[in-house]
């Protein structure tokens, strides 16, 4: 038997019409997953859901909140209806907003406080509550993977980034704990991992990490420096990873959280 083999699975996608959501969903719907695509915006998952279908893969998607638990249930009874199960939960979905991250010129005594909230409030609670709104299914059927988007922000005290830092680290706290709690009342074949990216350049911190002409900020030079890959991310390099940990050959790993970063972590920077 291929241990590997996730054919025939059905994953919800939080975040799956973003960049890193829409990569994985590809990637698990070419190795025959059926994919759900909960985003916010109607136009891109129309767009996402044709592109897979339209490549010979299997989804539907749904307008989400992922801070919205009635939502979220709607959501719930609408794929369990289509499906008939849940398999896969990936908590891709989150974020960060300029008032919780702190400028070149500024310090901590600058951070605003409602910005740092919604941070907190969607990389954590947009994890908490979709895994207790789906992770209910898996443990009435007794089996189920879920699979949480940290950061390589947790790993280190890495500048500026603050709201995003601690919320993040919150959420891998929560992945162990609810890891443990899956496990314990629900047996041993619920999983709760996540996987940390590195440094990948998109739509939110490009400017951060690239000048207008292409070239690496300074902060993007730093990040390279301490990178022992000497380069960034690229989405699909998420995924052999993901598949790992909802597959099979996984199946006594839970509660652990992977790096996905070029050596980052590894690195001393001597």
């Amino acid at each position: 038997m291929d241990k590997f083999n996730l054919k025939g699975k059905v994953a919800i996608i939080t975040g799956g019409a973003g960049v890193l959501g829409g990569c994985i969903a590809d990637s698990l719907a070419n190795s025959g997953v059926k994919i759900v695509i909960l985003d916010r915006d109607e136009t891109i998952i129309n767009k996402k859901i044709a592109a897979i279908n339209n490549n010979g893969g299997e989804a539907i998607g749904f307008i989400t909140n992922v801070l919205d638990k009635a939502t979220l249930e709607q959501n719930r009874d609408a794929i369990l209806k289509h499906f008939g199960k849940i398999d896969i939960l990936l908590n891709a979905a989150g974020g960060n907003m300029p008032g919780a991250t702190i400028g070149p010129d500024q310090t901590i005594f600058d951070l605003k406080m409602d910005d740092f909230k919604k941070v907190t409030d969607l990389n954590l609670n947009g994890t908490v509550l979709p895994s207790m709104v789906f992770g209910e299914v898996m443990s009435k059927q007794k089996t189920g993977t879920i699979v949480n988007y940290s950061s390589m922000t947790v790993e280190r005290a890495i500048t500026r980034v603050v709201g995003y830092s601690a919320s993040k680290a919150a959420m891998e706290n929560f992945t162990r704990w609810m890891a443990v709690e899956m496990a314990t009342k629900f047996g041993g074949n619920i999983r709760v991992n996540a996987i940390a990216p590195g440094f990948f350049i998109g739509n939110q911190n490009r400017a951060l990490l690239t000048n207008e002409d292409g070239s690496y900020t300074q902060r993007g030079e730093t990040i390279i420096n301490n990178t022992p890959m000497k380069r960034f991310g690229e989405a699909d390099e998420l995924n052999g990873a993901i598949h790992f940990l909802c597959s099979d050959a996984a199946k006594f790993i839970t509660g652990v959280i992977i790096p996905v970063d070029g050596g980052f972590s590894a690195f001393s920077g001597v």
